[in-house]
């Protein structure tokens, strides 16, 4: 198989390559391409993969190239890994609504809707792209908001591109360990949602719901990175264990407090410390092993410092050893290509057409739910309907969502206006407006909203 990176030179390729590395089974990737506009970024990126393969027999052969439509040609799965406008772009996410007094993360509220403008046009004309020179070969969506991401480019792919994101993966992950689980990975695991925006409501083992016993237990709920952030009080009072961005929902006045007395935006200090990176990677003459090494050293102070500003709020503490582990969605992503290239039927968590799973949404919107994936593709799988609560948050949600693929198609600021008006987390039609102007001024990207 053939696997295309789009935005190869970011730096969570290299998980993607080493699961490759590992995966020795017949019918696997056996040719990687890079495609990134930046060529510095995709030379490092490209030294820490030779590292990578180092010793390894039948690595997979990688090469890199800035020509988009050479990138995509005889794809078998392109993986869309884009981030439009670098992480300058990030951190003036972060700046223009925190002087609002407004959450700025990359993927909720003001900071997600300001990514979601510049990216969907760019993720539109991608799959353009791909249906022209690559129409056979499926999307594997990693770029962020990803549940948007997705719906955008499922409107010119159709179902052939499917989302995905390790935050549900961890978390099942987290909760079957507690609970005792000797192999995690073959728990079921009932979630349901929008991507960053889900609960977890079962966790079957061995055919047997075994979550009622977790949320009977103050000090086992406590025990993982979820019950420290949330508090055992407030699991007991959902009677479900949230995905860890709703921190930012159900403590949001703490979470917009703790981030804007932080010394640093989390945009800022990854755009920093990606650069220092680069520059290391790309230096000429370094040892063997240097450009992993550094990339190694990187990724742990990156895991470290997750949501740091959210734990200090929560009064958490520090990140243990086993919140450490990357969540795994180059795990997810390595075993739907296998399900889809093999027919190797799994069972997986993925953002994916609603169709008839959830009555509150309609059948194209993107959702995040438990999937049947085999030779054709990702079948959402039926789930309960969602509490009352949860509903008001999710067509919340999705509302704007579809204000932001309106303003993104017919670029008008109005529209934008309103998308930002309707967030949860945006109090006011007045910011709204402000940060339509903000955000106008602070991204280029933006010129076409008018």
């Amino acid at each position: 198989m053939r696997l295309t990176i789009l935005g190869g030179g970011g730096f969570r390729v290299p998980l993607v390559y080493r699961a490759l590395l590992a995966d020795r089974a017949p019918g696997r990737v056996t040719a990687v391409t890079l495609y990134d506009e930046d060529p510095a970024r995709l030379t490092a990126i490209a030294r820490v993969l030779a590292d990578q393969a180092e010793g390894v027999a039948d690595a997979p052969a990688v090469t890199a190239t800035n020509d988009l439509d050479e990138a995509l040609r005889r794809a078998d799965f392109v993986f869309s890994a884009i981030r439009v406008g670098g992480l300058d772009g990030r951190a003036t996410d972060e700046r223009v609504a925190l002087a609002e007094g407004v959450l700025g993360q990359e993927t909720v509220g003001a900071g997600g809707i300001a990514y979601g403008l510049r990216t969907v046009p760019v993720a539109r004309e991608l799959a353009r792209r791909i249906a022209r020179t690559a129409p056979d070969a499926w999307v594997i969506n990693f770029t962020n908001p990803a549940g948007l991401v997705t719906e955008a480019m499922q409107e010119e792919l159709g179902d052939r591109v499917i989302g995905i994101c390790d935050s549900p993966v961890g978390l099942g992950r987290r909760i079957a360990r507690v609970l005792g689980a000797v192999r995690p990975a073959e728990a079921w695991i009932d979630y349901v949602g929008l991507n960053h925006l889900g609960w977890v409501r079962g966790l079957h083992l061995g055919g047997r719901d075994e979550l009622p016993r977790l949320l009977a237990d103050s000090a086992a709920l406590e025990s993982f990175e979820e019950g420290r952030l949330f508090g055992a009080e407030w699991l007991k009072s959902l009677g479900a264990i949230p995905n860890e961005y709703l921190h930012y929902y159900y403590f949001n006045r703490e979470a917009v407090r703790a981030y804007q007395e932080a010394k640093q935006t989390r945009g800022a200090f990854l755009r920093d410390q990606q650069r220092a990176f680069y520059a290391e990677a790309d230096r000429p003459g370094q040892a063997a092993g240097a450009a992993l090494a550094a990339w190694n050293r990187t990724r742990a102070e990156r895991e470290a410092t997750y949501m740091a500003e959210n734990r200090e709020a929560a009064g958490a503490g520090d990140r243990e050893e086993g919140d450490l582990e990357s969540g795994g969605y180059e795990q997810v992503a390595l075993a739907l290509m296998r399900a889809i290239a093999r027919d190797e039927r799994a069972t997986l968590i993925l953002n994916v057409r609603n169709r008839s799973t959830l009555s509150v949404l309609d059948g194209e919107a993107v959702i995040e739910v438990p999937c049947l994936v085999d030779a054709n593709g990702a079948h959402p799988v039926a789930v309960d309907p969602l509490p009352y609560h949860a509903v008001g948050l999710v067509t919340a949600v999705k509302a704007v969502e579809r204000e932001v693929l309106a303003a993104a198609r017919s670029g008008s600021r109005a529209t934008a206006v309103k998308a930002f008006a309707l967030h949860p987390l945006v109090d006011s039609v007045a910011v709204a407006r402000r940060l339509v102007d903000g955000y106008a001024v602070g991204h280029p990207g933006l010129s076409y909203l008018r």
